[in-house]
């Protein structure tokens, strides 16, 4: 629970870092007849200003599938390196079934997420794995991003904000 939070608060900052406070939502409320509530949304805007949508974002942090397999590759075994990044695997697939599941509902939401891996090693893992990340994308239509691409994403999307502002004016 503490390593997911440290998740959450990093995935916090960033979103100030790049947008401003009216342009994100914490604990965002994607479905109308649910309590479930996504960590983070960004929001998206129409021309005429009205909020359209919003992008969920979840931090997740499986912490200590990852320090297994990493303690497996120190001690040089190949077998518990295997099963130690197959549950890894099958905890973030489980992630992006959940965040799925739970956020995204268009045409309240966009029509895939974001699933937050706060450090690069663990986010590199996962890209590691043969066809994994497009297998998250095809099945459940969640993204993963590490910090470097969360950050990379989120400059992106604050410059087709500043876009739009200019296209008001």
């Amino acid at each position: 629970k503490t390593r997911g939070i440290v998740g959450e608060v990093q995935l916090g900052m960033m979103l100030e870092q790049f947008l401003s406070p009216d342009q994100f939502i914490r604990n965002a409320q994607v479905k109308a007849d649910s309590a479930e509530r996504v960590e983070f949304a960004i929001r998206f805007f129409s021309r005429d200003g009205d909020g359209d949508g919003r992008l969920p974002i979840d931090a997740k942090f499986p912490h200590e599938d990852y320090d297994r397999l990493a303690q497996a590759a120190d001690r040089a075994d190949p077998d518990a390196v295997e099963a130690a990044a197959r549950a890894l695997e099958a905890a973030v697939r489980g992630f992006a079934k959940t965040i799925s599941d739970k956020y995204i509902n268009p045409p309240e939401t966009t029509d895939f997420a974001i699933l937050y891996l706060p450090t690069e090693p663990l986010f590199a893992e996962i890209l590691r794995r043969p066809g994994l990340h497009e297998q998250l994308q095809r099945e459940y239509r969640v993204t993963v991003a590490g910090p470097t691409t969360l950050a990379c994403m989120l400059n992106a999307f604050q410059m087709g904000f500043r876009s739009l502002a200019i296209q008001k004016q």
